[in-house]
C-alpha cells in the first residue's frame, strides 16, 4: 500500500518536472522575433529569465531534433523543424475561427456591433461581424464594399497605410479614430489597427452602433477597449501569445 502511495507521489512528481520543462523549452523558442535571425545564450536567459545553465541545456535538446540550430560563434537560431511548425500554422490558418472570438468578446464588453475590415483596392470590405444585444443597431452586410475616406474604420485603415495629412497623423499618434455621422446619419463608430507578422497592416476593428447611443464621450470611453482588442487580435493574427502593448488613455478630440 505504501509502496503504491510513494509509486503514484513520483509519477506526479516527474509529471510536474515534464511540464514546467516543456513550458521553459517553448519560452527558449519564443525568446525569437523577427528581427532576431541568431541570439547569444546570454540573450536567450535575460529574455527567458531562465539561468543560462537551465537555457543551454533546454537549447542542446531542442537542437536534437532540430527546432534550434548552435551557430560556430556558439550563438543560436531557429531550424527547420520550427520553420514547418510556422509553415503549418500558415497554409491551415482560418481568418474567421481567429476573428470572430475576439469580435464576440469585444460585443459582450462593449454591447455594441463589432466588425472587421480590410482593404480591397480603394475600398474597405466587412469581412466578419458580430451583431450586438441591443434592439436599436446598426447594419452591415458582410462582404458589402464601403468607402475607405469615409467612416472611422476607412479612415484607420488609410492612416495606417501611409495616407499622409493633419487628420492621418493624429489618427497614428492615438493608434484609434472616431467618427459620428460621418458615412451614414446617425451612426457613430470606433475603430483602431489590426497588425499582422512584421507589423503588417491587415484591417481594422471597430464597433458601430446609433449616435444616440454612442455619443464622443461615449465613443471615447469604449476607445481603450477596442484598441485592447485589437491588439489582441493582432498578435493572435501573428501566431503570438505575447501581451499587447498598452496605448495611453486619449485625449478628447473633435473629429
Amino acid at each position: 500500500m505504501n509502496r503504491r502511495h510513494e509509486s503514484s507521489g513520483t509519477s506526479a512528481e516527474e509529471t510536474s518536472g515534464s511540464v514546467i520543462a516543456v513550458t521553459r523549452a517553448l519560452r527558449v523558442l519564443e525568446a525569437f522575433g523577427v528581427n532576431d535571425p541568431q541570439l547569444s545564450l546570454a540573450e536567450l536567459s535575460r529574455r527567458t529569465g531562465i539561468h543560462k545553465t537551465t537555457v543551454l541545456r533546454l537549447a542542446r535538446t531542442l537542437a536534437a531534433d532540430d527546432y534550434l540550430v548552435q551557430k560556430e560563434d556558439g550563438s543560436w537560431r531557429l531550424g527547420r523543424a520550427a520553420g514547418w511548425l510556422g509553415a503549418c500554422y500558415q497554409a491551415t490558418f482560418n481568418v474567421q475561427e481567429v476573428v470572430e472570438p475576439v469580435l464576440r468578446a469585444l460585443t459582450i464588453q462593449t454591447g455594441e456591433s463589432a466588425s472587421f475590415y480590410v482593404r480591397e483596392g480603394q475600398q474597405r470590405t466587412c469581412l466578419v461581424r458580430v451583431e450586438g444585444p441591443q434592439a436599436i443597431r446598426h447594419h452591415v452586410r458582410i462582404g458589402a464594399a464601403l468607402p475607405l475616406d469615409s467612416g472611422s474604420p476607412g479612415r484607420v485603415i488609410l492612416a495606417f497605410s501611409g495616407e499622409p495629412g493633419e487628420l492621418y497623423e493624429m489618427i497614428r499618434r492615438r493608434g484609434f479614430h472616431l467618427s459620428l455621422g460621418e458615412r451614414e446619419p446617425e451612426v457613430s463608430s470606433v475603430s483602431a489597427p489590426v497588425f499582422g507578422l512584421h507589423w503588417r497592416l491587415l484591417g481594422s476593428m471597430c464597433i458601430s452602433g446609433p449616435t444616440a447611443r454612442l455619443n464622443e464621450a461615449r465613443l471615447l470611453e469604449l476607445a481603450q477597449t477596442v484598441v485592447d482588442a485589437a491588439n489582441k487580435l493582432s498578435y493572435a493574427m501573428a501566431g503570438s501569445q505575447r501581451p499587447a502593448p498598452q496605448v495611453e488613455r486619449p485625449s478628447t478630440w473633435h473629429p
